[in-house]
């Protein structure tokens, strides 16, 4: 894993640019601590921070091809990030077809299968990544990002080219990049969704997931080259949950290929223990162990309180898979005042650079990889399960299901995560929050495919389903990536294989949900793995702190911002709705809701003020 950045100008000498590219790339110092590497000719410099998992010695970026093109500079050259996780069966392929290699790595893999077979190198991918190859003969540039959006990739167009980066401070860093809001990223920064391609800094964009963009003389061009497709489901119950098996058979041990320590995330969940207990089979199979990681919090089994989403503390779960499998667990476990420590806080808004959080699951999240970090450089992990099985709750809501928007959206304000009511109305009504986040439904209800004859059921599920992968995913993916590459951790996702997204997606509902449980084909799929109350066990969100004593600490910054005349925020937040919820903290908890609401209004106002943003267009600024 690692950090990609670069600029192309077709009306500057950019071999005389090294200070702002070196500044560029060292930005992502902390996703590629183990090598940096940059490559200047004249309209194109491209950057590299290198994080060494495979082919330890070699592997440097960015990487030239020994072919030479027009003025005896390589033919291509590539920085890249990610893991191309059937890179062993590519090389096989090329080397017959004539290619020669000089390292182990991936990444050569993947710059001679451009060579051999063009753009369309990219159908021929199974991993995660994110890539930018500058081909000489072309005077080109190609961005491409995998297939879910596992990796991320920005890029910010210029008058004469483009900037791009893994992360928003690479290209922030470049002088022609500016820190700029108006209605619409305030839009996207205060609704609980992703919309590809959209980033809360105006003039920048994210490579969509499963797209290209090329950057030419005067153009940018984005094409998708992969997106999910309805197709009749053929195969019976046994057959499916056979197949949903052996694809994950494959998958695992492909994930689990690195020259470095490898370990699994577990928290007792169906997900992570199926992953979990996988590794732990290939690891046995090959002669060795597992360690496995778990996030805790001081007292939370003891004192646990169930609720909507949690049910059940993960910590005795986690540790009966940990005896079934034969793991080496190792509990990490947080304190309120490490997750309000405010260096930690601070750090966590620079992982992320968006006004984007999950409250304290992102800070306990980031403690937590920093602790692996201390052991490996890989984690497994289960996340996409639940978007892939359809464990959520707003699959089988009736309210969700019927709502005319996304449906995390709708359960989330029943529940107290309204981004509305914590600001002035006259504010909301300027944004037109309501009629973004219905356009924003109607063009997402739009891309999702047909299958002719579908029941008005099923095709609700497809929706609902789509929703999930395209809308809610990527911003989960974005926190375990920012969360993990801030240390140095490479998070590997196993669920996000896009062979098994694309085969579950076209399952029925009927039978993804036989046994009348949720996930009930993946739990199938697991039985002969898991000890019998971990496969029963009902889905458990990521855990959350359970302490007053943190909400009303968390209050506080709510109530600075409110208060205080220079915060960014300050002039659109309704004093009455701050004192309402403030009250609430005074005699017990807020709610899990409730808490994100908090957070994110005060991520929102820390992100205004870290990164110097410039409202513009916004009523109520000058």
């Amino acid at each position: 894993m690692c950090g990609i950045t670069g600029w192309v100008d077709y009306t500057r000498d950019l071999t005389t640019a090294s200070p702002v590219v070196d500044a560029m790339t060292d930005t992502l110092a902390a996703r590629g601590p183990d090598a940096r590497g940059t490559w200047l000719d004249t309209h194109v410099a491209l950057g590299h921070r290198r994080l060494a998992v495979i082919d330890l010695e070699h592997g440097t970026q960015p990487m030239r091809t020994p072919e030479r093109g027009p003025g005896d500079l390589p033919r291509a050259v590539i920085s890249y990030g990610g893991e191309i996780y059937n890179f062993p069966e590519l090389r096989s392929e090329l080397v017959l077809r004539g290619h020669r290699f000089t390292t182990r790595s991936d990444t050569e893999v993947a710059l001679r299968a451009y060579l051999e077979w063009g753009e369309d190198f990219v159908h021929r991918l199974n991993g995660m990544y994110s890539l930018a190859i500058w081909d000489t003969a072309r005077d080109e540039l190609l961005l491409v990002r995998d297939r879910l959006g596992v990796k991320p990739l920005y890029y910010y167009p210029t008058p004469d080219g483009v900037l791009f980066g893994s992360e928003p401070k690479a290209i922030l860093a470049n002088p022609l990049a500016r820190a700029e809001a108006g209605p619409e990223e305030l839009c996207d920064a205060l609704l609980f969704l992703r919309t590809p391609g959209r980033v809360p800094f105006r003039g920048m964009r994210e490579v969509k997931p499963g797209h290209l963009v090329r950057v030419g003389r005067g153009r940018i061009t984005e094409e998708r080259y992969w997106s999910l497709e309805a197709r009749p489901h053929t195969d019976d119950l046994p057959t499916t949950i056979a197949t949903v098996r052996e694809l994950l058979d494959d998958i695992v041990p492909r994930q689990m290929v690195a020259d470095v320590p490898l370990v699994s995330l577990l928290s007792g969940g169906l997900d992570s223990s199926t992953i979990t207990a996988l590794a732990a089979r290939a690891r046995a199979t090959a002669g060795g162990g597992l360690s496995t990681f778990s996030v805790d919090f001081t007292g939370h089994t003891e004192n646990f309180q169930a609720d909507a989403i949690r049910p059940t503390p993960d910590g005795p779960y986690a540790r009966a898979v940990a005896e079934h499998v034969g793991s080496d667990h190792h509990p990490i476990v947080l304190d309120r005042a490490r997750l309000l420590d405010p260096a930690v806080r601070r750090s966590v808004l620079g992982a992320w650079d968006l006004p984007f959080n999950f409250a304290d699951l992102d800070v306990s999240l980031h403690l937590l990889f920093a602790a692996v970090r201390e052991h490996a450089t890989v984690a497994l992990s289960g996340e996409g399960a639940d978007e892939v099985f359809g464990g959520y709750l707003w699959f089988s809501d009736p309210a969700a299901r019927r709502a005319e928007t996304f449906p995390w959206l709708k359960l989330g304000a029943h529940r107290g995560l309204d981004p509305r009511s914590l600001f002035h109305p006259w504010f909301v009504d300027g944004l037109d929050l309501g009629e973004y986040e219905a356009d924003l439904y109607r063009t997402a209800l739009a891309e999702v495919p047909r299958l002719e004859g579908e029941s008005a059921e099923d095709r609700r599920t497809r929706e609902l389903s789509h929703l999930t992968l395209t809308r809610w995913l990527p911003i989960l993916l974005d926190k375990k990536d920012r969360m993990g590459m801030s240390v140095g951790l490479e998070g590997r996702v196993p669920f996000c294989d896009h062979r098994l997204v694309e085969y579950v997606f076209n399952v029925p509902w009927a039978m993804k949900t036989f046994s009348g449980e949720e996930k009930s084909l993946l739990r199938a799929a697991a039985a002969d793995l898991l000890p019998e109350p971990v496969l029963r066990r009902r889905k458990a969100a990521y855990p959350s702190i359970q302490d007053p004593a943190y909400d009303r600490a968390l209050i506080t910054g709510l109530t600075t911002a409110a208060g205080d005349d220079s915060a960014p925020l300050n002039p659109f937040l309704a004093g009455e709705a701050v004192r309402r919820l403030t009250a609430r903290t005074s005699g017990s908890s807020l709610s899990e809701f409730e808490r994100i609401l908090v957070e994110s209004t005060v991520r929102l106002d820390d992100w205004l003020r870290s990164y110097q943003v410039g409202l513009t267009g916004v009523k109520g600024t000058n």
